[in-house]
């Protein structure tokens, strides 16, 4: 578990770094081999505000070639600890917003870098920007070349901009 122990902090900046096997943070799925997260704390009489950073590496398989690629993913997020002896949260409350007992221990992290790393996975995932994807004929790989399918099945209305075309060649 990854945990930072804030009842012996003054007020102030701290910076800690972590590292360990994906695994352990129970995202081996698509994440391989191990993480890195960056910690800047800043402890306050009444608050903490923590910014994390991590990085861990991906197994992907692009959306447009179905090629297998690994990728490293960048995490970000930032969490207000406010120090409250009513701990129950609010309705209108920010998610961002964690209330503490002022008594507390130590603060545990790996859940939020677990449920952000797997937020940080890009909604399409690519192997390359300029992916050409697959031929919906043959289904040939179009970043290894070009396939021999020809379009003969297009729409009759697009015959007057062909002949355009053809016309200005």
């Amino acid at each position: 578990m990854i945990k930072i122990k804030v009842s012996n902090l003054t007020n102030g900046s701290y910076d800690f770094n972590f590292e360990g096997k994906a695994s352990e943070l129970d995202i081996s799925e698509p994440y391989i081999g191990n993480f890195r997260t960056s910690v800047a704390l800043t402890k306050f009489d009444n608050q903490i505000i923590l910014d994390a950073e991590t990085r861990i590496t991906g197994n992907f398989n692009c959306d447009r070639c179905a090629k297998e690629f690994q990728s490293e993913i960048n995490s970000n997020y930032k969490t207000v600890y406010l120090f409250r002896s009513n701990t129950e949260s609010d309705e209108n409350e920010r998610e961002e917003v964690v209330f503490i007992h002022p008594d507390t221990d130590k603060i545990e992290l790996d859940k939020d870098i677990r449920d952000f790393a797997l937020l940080a996975i890009p909604m399409k995932k690519l192997c390359s920007e300029d992916c050409k994807g697959l031929c919906p004929k043959c289904g040939k790989n179009l970043n290894e070349g070009t396939c021999d399918c020809k379009d003969e099945n297009i729409d009759p209305r697009w015959d007057v901009l062909r002949k355009l075309k053809t016309n200005n060649n």
